[in-house]
């Protein structure tokens, strides 16, 4: 008898035992079965004393004493075993999408997510700005209070129904779902009058940082390389343009590092998909 086992059916203890109960059932059947097959045998054989229903009462109690005590309990002992296979599958598949720092989405689990993205929804890539600064003047540990204090900014503004990443370093990706184009750049800009507002304390040092964010639109015609390179060459020119900014694609300008407007920016070599990207002068 063959069984087919689906880890992530044994996500809770009920489920466990159901798994065992099911177990033990079927041994139950199986050993009731085979001795049922085996009666014939002994009576030919002359090795069976007892009348045909004492002999099939024997092997109604035989079958549960045996098969379904033995079996319930190696069943229930291996429904722990996968159960904890399990869950640690399930953690390690959530600690290898999560950014240990921030304690949001990493670039994994942004780029599978980007991929996926469709029209009507926007791209936005958020730089702390003069992040550099902040770690020279007042230590790593308080760069890294930074980071954790924008990220909770950026969990406080765009909650569940949208995706939040960071990309590596002081850089954040955040995927704006629904609502109309007016709507998810007044959700960017929430955030980053949020940061601009907040005091961030480390070590007595009383610490004041903006950001700054690109955003291009998602469409049908559009690789996510070509969306992601419209967002970065935006914020390049939001950090060009004095920082502190939320630049859409749409606004005029021109990125230096394609030499083109807004979307083209893919030709500079700039993939989110094959590695980290080229880097925002503070």
């Amino acid at each position: 008898m063959s069984l087919q086992v689906d880890l992530g059916n044994f996500d809770s203890r009920g489920a466990v035992y159901n798994f065992a109960l099911k177990m033990t059932f079927r041994a139950v059947l199986l050993a009731f079965l085979f001795n049922l097959a085996v009666l014939p045998l002994g009576y030919a054989l002359g090795l069976m004393p007892l009348s045909l229903a004492d002999a099939v009462k024997l092997s109604v109690a035989g079958s549960w004493l045996f098969g379904g005590a033995v079996s319930g309990a190696l069943a229930l002992l291996t429904g722990h075993v996968i159960r904890e296979l399990s869950v640690s599958r399930a953690e390690f598949e959530r600690l290898s999408r999560t950014d240990m720092l921030s304690g949001l989405l990493n670039r994994r689990a942004f780029n599978a997510a980007l991929a996926e993205t469709g029209p009507g929804a926007s791209l936005a890539i958020l730089d702390i700005d003069r992040f550099k600064a902040v770690n020279d003047g007042h230590g790593h540990c308080a760069g890294d209070e930074v980071i954790r204090s924008v990220a909770g900014i950026l969990r406080e503004v765009f909650e569940d129904e949208h995706l939040i990443a960071r990309l590596g370093g002081e850089e954040f990706g955040v995927i704006i779902r629904g609502g109309g184009l007016a709507q998810r750049i007044g959700l960017v800009e929430r955030a980053r009058n949020l940061v601009e507002a907040r005091v961030i304390r480390c070590d007595g040092a009383a610490i004041h940082t903006t950001i700054s964010a690109g955003i291009a639109e998602f469409a049908s015609d559009l690789r996510p390389e070509s969306v992601y390179s419209a967002a970065d060459c935006a914020l390049y020119r939001a950090k060009a343009g004095g920082r502190n900014r939320v630049v859409h694609e749409t606004e005029e300008g021109n990125c230096d590092r394609c030499d083109k407007p807004g979307v083209e920016a893919s030709a500079a070599g700039m993939n989110p998909f094959i590695g980290e990207p080229v880097p925002v002068a503070g």
